[in-house]
């Protein structure tokens, strides 16, 4: 079984690491159903409150 022969340190460790623990991703959207607006997947719509075909929540009033 193949051992380091020597300890890496924690600088190496955290500059391999940052390619993937610190990457964001964008949230995946789509379109809403029921007002065709933008919203994020499995989510309520913000602005109309439905999801998956029924209302759930009261929708939030816009800001001007």
């Amino acid at each position: 079984m193949a051992v380091p022969k020597r300890k890496h340190s924690k600088s190496r460790t955290r500059k391999r690491r940052s390619k993937y623990y610190n990457r964001l991703k964008e949230p995946q959207t789509q379109e809403c159903n029921n007002c065709g607006r933008v919203k994020i997947m499995h989510r309520a719509c913000p602005s109309c409150g439905y999801y998956r075909g029924r209302q759930v929540i009261e929708p939030e009033e816009e800001l001007l």
